[in-house]
């Protein structure tokens, strides 16, 4: 279902950039900042939720898999909450989307370890 719906909307909807298709999902985040006050950072949660929603279920079955485990253990040894953590994968499952339909690629895991 994660992939029917990432590839529908990649289709769909031309993307310039992972970031941009990252914007979509609601997965970037809001600032809260007002003159010197550094405020806190939220998803904007713009964009469907539904979307939303298969990205994080993914994430959180990514997160037991051989590939992505060694990511998540590695946020949540950083002190990241469960939330917080699943999210960041959430939102390179994203990047990676973005880039294998915009290259037309396949997956490749060594490059998701490289940045983490």
């Amino acid at each position: 279902m994660v992939g029917m719906a990432l590839t529908n909307t990649l289709e769909r909807v031309p993307f310039r950039n992972a970031d941009a298709f990252v914007a979509f999902t609601g997965f970037d985040p809001r600032a809260n900042d007002s003159g010197n006050k550094i405020g806190r950072r939220r998803l904007s949660k713009r964009g469907p939720a539904e979307l939303r929603r298969l990205l994080f279920n993914a994430a959180m079955a990514a997160a037991k898999s051989k590939a992505w485990k060694p990511i998540y253990a590695h946020y949540r040894a950083q002190g990241w909450s469960t939330t917080a953590a699943l999210v960041i994968i959430a939102r390179k499952i994203a990047r990676a989307a973005w880039s294998i339909h915009h290259y037309h690629s396949t997956f490749d895991p060594e490059r998701i370890t490289k940045n983490a």
